[in-house]
Order: structure tokens, then sequence, then C-alpha cells
């Protein structure tokens, strides 16, 4: 029996597994024959298969990280540059202003002062002009004075109708707004017209005082039309009687109706002749206390009225 070397000798054509052939290397060598590191098969793989991709990759991330650094540089210039031109831009025009542009807005607020003048008019006192060509045409005939706001013209009855036709002509306070009369006693009635001028705006008291004991003036008809209603109410509730007037009649009263109820001497009958409204006098009612002396009402003189008033 031939003895069994299969296991201590091989035959050549079949080669063992734990030898390999001269034409292959073994697992421990590299291709070049040098002994590869004690690294495992699967790590050598994974390491092999990342390492073209990440240095492909790392050129073109590179660039677009230092083109992102460089736009957010630029832009910081610019805000820097941006807040340099501002602040210097803030210094100059607080401590140097340029004279052109400070003489454009003096022009400019010159303009709109001009513009805000002519087209609102104030309506308040008479400018200086219109009382100064007062004043040079009257002389000491006129005294001008302000009176709540309103510059007031005073002159003689003589000089009434000169001093309407003056302003009416003269100053083009072409406008009769309202005419009447103030009872100033002990001595005189004060006669006022108000006149506008539509073209400036502005406005006039013309007053003269006539005597209460002979109340007379001319009539200002002829001058401003206006005055006709005007003069006829004052007249009615005045007792002013104006001389040529064209139909000096009531105006606003009942006929047969006599005195003049504005005059602060007229007694208003109508406070003695009807009974004061509201609660009774004491005593009134029949009982109670005794009754106290009864007072006249405003206006009343103390020896006119009932007996037992």
């Amino acid at each position: 029996m031939t003895p069994d070397n299969t296991g201590d000798a091989p035959t050549p054509d079949k080669p063992t597994p734990d030898k390999p052939t001269p034409d292959q290397p073994t697992p421990d060598m590299s291709a070049s024959g040098t002994p590869a590191p004690d690294t495992p098969a699967s790590d050598r793989r994974g390491t092999s298969a990342q390492a073209p991709r990440a240095e492909a990759r790392r050129p073109e991330a590179t660039s677009a990280e230092a083109t992102h650094l460089e736009a957010t540089s630029a832009e910081a210039t610019h805000l820097e540059a941006t807040s340099v031109e501002v602040t210097s831009a803030q210094d100059s025009s607080s401590e140097a202003p340029r004279p052109e542009a400070t003489s454009a807005d003096a022009a400019h607020s010159e303009a709109v002062s001009a513009e805000a003048t002519n087209a609102a008019p104030a309506t308040h006192s008479a400018p200086t002009t219109h009382t100064a060509a007062i004043t040079t045409h009257f002389g000491d005939r006129a005294q001008i004075s302000d009176s709540f706001g309103d510059t007031t013209i005073d002159v003689a009855p003589t000089d009434w109708l000169a001093l309407l036709t003056h302003v009416r002509d003269a100053l083009n306070f072409t406008f009769f707004d309202w005419l009447t009369a103030v009872d100033a006693p002990p001595h005189t009635f004060a006669i006022v017209a108000h006149v506008y001028n539509p073209t400036a705006g502005r406005r006039l008291l013309l007053r003269t005082h006539v005597p209460r004991n002979n109340p007379h003036l001319p009539t200002a008809v002829d001058i401003y039309r206006g005055a006709n209603w005007h003069e006829r109410e004052t007249f009615e509730m005045f007792g002013v009687i104006f001389d040529g007037h064209p139909n000096l009649v009531p105006l606003l009263l009942p006929d047969g109706f006599e005195g003049h109820p504005l005059r602060k001497d007229f007694i208003l009958a109508a406070r003695v002749a009807k009974p004061w409204p509201g609660a009774k006098e004491p005593g009134e009612s029949g009982h109670g206390a005794p009754s106290r002396r009864k007072t006249l009402p405003p206006g009343v003189p103390a020896d006119w009225g009932p007996p037992d008033a």
C-alpha cells in the first residue's frame, strides 16, 4: 500500500490554499512586493474610495469660501465708506453750511412769506399806511386809537361825511358793514360805523359823538347806500336824527310805540305791568311769614309804578 502524502506534499498542479502561486501576490503583500500595513481590508477600501472624492471637492469648496469672504469684505468696506461719507456730510453741514444752499433757502423763505402775505391778508387793525394817510389828510381833527384790536378813527360831527368819503375813495374801504349808536350818558351818543377793505382785508371803526339834547348827524346814504336801514334802526332805538335821510321812519318797532328802547334811561314798562315768573314772594300765598317790601325790577325808577310797589 502506497502511503498517503497528500497533506505533506501536494501535487504541483493543485496548489494548496496556504501557498499561493508565484504569479499571485499574497494578501499581506502589495503590488510592488512591499509589506502592506496592518489595516483591515474594509478600511482600506473605504479610504481609497473616499480620498479621490474629497480631494476633488476640496478646491471648489475653497474657491467658493474665498469668493464669499471677498464679497463680505467688499460689503464691509462699502459700509465703512458710506458711514464715513455720512459723518463727513453731517459735520460739514453743521459746521459750515454751503453759501449757495443758504442763499437759496433764504430766497425761498422770502418768496413763501411774500406769497402768504398776499394770499391771506390779515384781518386785524389797519396798516400804518392807512392811519398815516388819515393823519395827513385830517391832521389833529382825527384821533386814532385801538379798540379791541380794531383801529378806531374819531372825528367831529362836521367831519363825519368827509371821513366816510376819504376812506371809501382814497383808502378803498368800499364795503359798508354796519352802523349803530352807543348811549354814553350823561352828555352824548357815540355813532359808530364799521367799514371794510376787501382788497387788503382790512377794517376800520369810524366814530363821532352827538349831544344827547340835540342828537343830529348828516346821513351817510349818499356815500354808502347800505347805511339806509342802519340809520333807520339807530333812529328808532336811540332817537338820533340823520338829517337828509330819504325815509327816516321806524323799521322794527310797532306803530304807536313811544320812546327809544336802547337808551339807558328808557323805562322797561313790561317789568312792572307783568308779574315776575317763578316762586311767589313770602306772604303772597296767604299764609306764612309776613310779606317783605317788594323791590322794583331793574330799569324802573323808584317813583314809577303801582303804589304798592
